[in-house]
């Protein structure tokens, strides 16, 4: 981004001539009507297809794309009846009664009854001696076939669940069970935690807004710039549904970060135009000043956002891409109203942004004497503050050495969830291992082999006859019982060494093994993951600031509080301190996505409060060449928006804590807890001691690098 000066006549020097984003910004301020009735189209267009975004998104795409287990299930698929991981197993029990009685024979025939006529419906398959009947007869199993994609047979399971839990009665229980089950039921659970979240941060929101505007109009205007990117984003994400599946964990962190990076954003801004308003008494002289220079930073933060969410596009797994798609299609949405209705809304409010205000904030300026004060002091004593920050950051990160990863168990579904108690029925009468078996596919000439070879694998307790494909494509089918819970670690091990000892053309699938497959992919990629993130990061920087010192060890302490954050993860979720306050059982490891995704979405809000920092302590850089100035006037300026965001961040994030499904608590947790450590040790103490330690040369730029990046100016005028 070039900055050019108007070839117009010389301006009032009150008023000095706007850069590329100042003209911009004057624009939108001049054309409300016209720039709020396009706001008003995209939002009705978009907002018709929103209010169906968690009944039209996928429910699946938990899979590690081209792995032997997803080979495996597609096998299956074509071969078997649908009878893959994606089927969806119907537990039929009694205390009484056995499978063969006549009161558990109608309601096995009433489960198929329930799935005739169903298109995602394979074959249907009753309980069988020696695979799904439990040893006592008083277990079933009923096969509903996957005939349809796992998205698709989520939709199946939500449709027909009820009707299957209805069959229940008479001592018998029913109990839809299974991956496909399993991720409807947390779906579900999922959605309403989310829903309870989003509504007990809006008023805390709010109040945060108040205090830290001291006005209601000013308060007001991030929380409606936030709902329109809220309500683009989630119909953007229901029409691009209908090009590729998207996840619905997409709609649930784009509501988030919408939530946090739009009022983040509206603050920085609000702010600036106050200050500019105050100082001009002209609404789009100050606009245009507002965007010259706070606009600016917001641009480069929101780039960095979306820079360090692609990374994850790389991961080959269709779940966690699109999250990373959700919350990029919610950021593109509120950058673009930040940088058009917000602009235009103030030009037409002008000296109303303060109307309502409280009696406290009348004479509040932009330019905090408290954080004034704040960076005096750290300008003074510089060593003890880095000492302090930097031992607390380290401290908190050292535990993130011993973080260990898998992929949820039946644990984040509540207890009385159907898929729950269907599992732990299978485990209780069939073994621990039963809910994980494991599906064997080889050519009928390897399958003496390979039933051999499974037999007397270590870790194999049962396998079931070999089962010949009826399409006369050569293959058989067989099922391995696991001696183990399908997350232990020793699931692990277990597949491997049947893999390893199998004959070559077999393959290995099932449930367990494609969330094992899945967790290697997460754990191969991770390293890459970070190394594009923190070059990108790096990158952006450096092209905001010119200044490769500081864009250098702005990165590194944004990966520090990140790895603190994590650490702090591992000794909540992992080893379960503070388990019992915050109402859940630990799993003994962190969600196998978690550091893929939260590493990317941590990351991006630390760059976020970076680039704000520095670029207002830029700004004063270019203005005075004191590097003094630059440190305290920075956070004079930027502190105060940077705690009252951070202190939104952390309230809309820690609602999640409240939630029962664990993934919607770790989430929540982890991100608030970052926000929390970013703001508070990194951005208010640790940056601006950086800024004083290095003086200059944290501004310093060689000729060369300054000839090749874009002339970037954060000064206004």
């Amino acid at each position: 981004m070039t900055e050019t000066k108007l070839d117009a006549a010389p301006a009032d020097s009150s008023h000095p001539a706007p850069g590329v984003l100042g003209r911009w910004g004057a624009f939108m301020a001049g054309r409300t009507r016209a720039v709020i009735g396009v706001w008003l189209l995209v939002l009705i267009t978009l907002g018709a297809a929103a209010p169906s975004v968690f009944t039209s998104l996928a429910g699946a795409g938990w899979q590690a794309n081209g792995s032997e287990s997803v080979r495996a299930r597609e096998l299956a698929q074509q071969h078997f009846g649908g009878n893959s991981s994606a089927a969806v197993q119907v537990v039929v029990h009694s205390d009484t009664a056995t499978i063969t009685d006549p009161a558990m024979a109608r309601v096995v025939g009433e489960i198929g009854a329930v799935f005739a006529g169903d298109d995602r419906i394979g074959q249907i398959i009753a309980p069988q001696p020696g695979s799904t009947i439990s040893p006592d007869e008083h277990t079933g199993i009923v096969i509903a076939g996957a005939n349809a994609s796992t998205d698709d047979m989520v939709k199946a399971v939500d449709e027909h669940k009820d009707a299957l839990t209805a069959l229940s009665g008479d001592g018998i229980e029913v109990y839809p069970t299974g991956a496909s089950a399993l991720w409807s039921d947390f779906n579900a659970a999922n959605h309403d935690a989310m829903i309870k979240a989003e509504l007990f941060s809006w008023p805390v929101t709010l109040a945060i807004m108040v205090l830290a505007f001291g006005s209601l109009v000013a308060a007001g205007l991030p929380l409606l710039l936030t709902l329109a990117g809220l309500v683009a984003s989630a119909g953007g994400l229901v029409l691009l549904n209908q090009i590729t599946p998207i996840s619905v964990w997409a709609m649930n962190f784009a509501m988030m970060f919408a939530l946090a990076l739009g009022i983040d954003y509206a603050l920085f801004l609000v702010a600036r135009f106050r200050a500019a308003l105050t100082r001009t008494g002209d609404s789009r002289a100050a606009v245009a000043e507002t965007m010259d220079t706070a606009g600016k930073a917001v641009l480069l933060s929101g780039l960095t956002v979306l820079v360090s969410l692609s990374a994850v596009l790389i991961v080959p797994a269709p779940a966690v891409r699109t999250m990373a798609v959700g919350i990029m299609l919610a950021v593109v949405f509120v950058l673009a109203a930040t940088l058009t209705l917000l602009p235009a809304a103030l030009g037409a409010l002008g000296g109303k942004v303060n109307a309502a205000a409280l009696p406290f904030a009348r004479h509040q300026q932009h330019r905090s004497p408290v954080f004034a004060r704040w960076g005096q002091i750290l300008h003074r004593y510089p060593w003890p503050f880095a000492v302090v920050a930097v031992g607390i950051l380290i401290g908190l990160a050292v535990p993130v050495l011993g973080l260990k990863t898998a992929m949820p168990s039946i644990q984040v579904v509540p207890t009385d969830a159907p898929v729950r108690q269907g599992y732990e029925l299978i485990q209780q009468q069939m073994g621990p291992g039963a809910p994980g078996m494991l599906s064997i596919i080889t050519p009928a000439a390897d399958a003496e082999s390979a039933a051999n070879t499974a037999r007397v694998g270590e870790g194999i307790v049962m396998l079931t006859p070999p089962q010949a494909a009826t399409d006369g494509s050569g293959l058989v089918m067989m099922q391995a019982l696991p001696a183990v819970d399908p997350s232990s670690s020793d699931m692990a091990e277990i597949l491997d060494r049947l893999r390893a000892d199998l004959p070559e053309n077999a393959v290995v699938g099932g449930a367990a093994a494609e969330n094992l497959d899945l967790q290697q992919v997460l754990d191969d990629y991770l390293p890459i993951v970070v190394a594009i993130i923190l070059v990108l990061g790096f990158l952006l920087l450096l092209i905001a600031l010119q200044a490769p010192l500081i864009a250098a060890l702005g990165t590194l302490v944004s990966l520090l509080s990140t790895a603190a954050a994590f650490g702090v993860a591992k000794l909540i979720f992992q080893d379960g301190h503070g388990a019992g306050l915050l109402g859940f059982t630990p799993q003994g490891f962190l969600d196998g996505w978690g550091p893929v995704f939260f590493f990317a979405m941590i990351f991006a809000i630390a760059m976020d409060y970076t680039v704000f920092l520095l670029a207002t302590a830029k700004e004063h850089y270019e203005r005075t060449g004191d590097p003094h100035a630059a440190q305290r006037d920075g956070l004079a300026h930027s502190g105060r928006v940077i705690f009252a965001a951070a202190a939104v961040m952390v309230a809309v994030f820690f609602t999640f804590a409240l939630s029962e499904p664990l993934p919607p608590k770790e989430m929540g947790i982890i991100l608030g807890v970052a926000v929390l450590l970013d703001a508070l040790l990194v951005r208010l103490v640790l940056l601006p001691v950086i800024l004083r330690l290095t003086g200059h040369a944290a501004w310093w730029s060689p000729a060369w690098l300054r000839r090749v990046l874009p002339t970037i100016s954060f000064a206004h005028g």
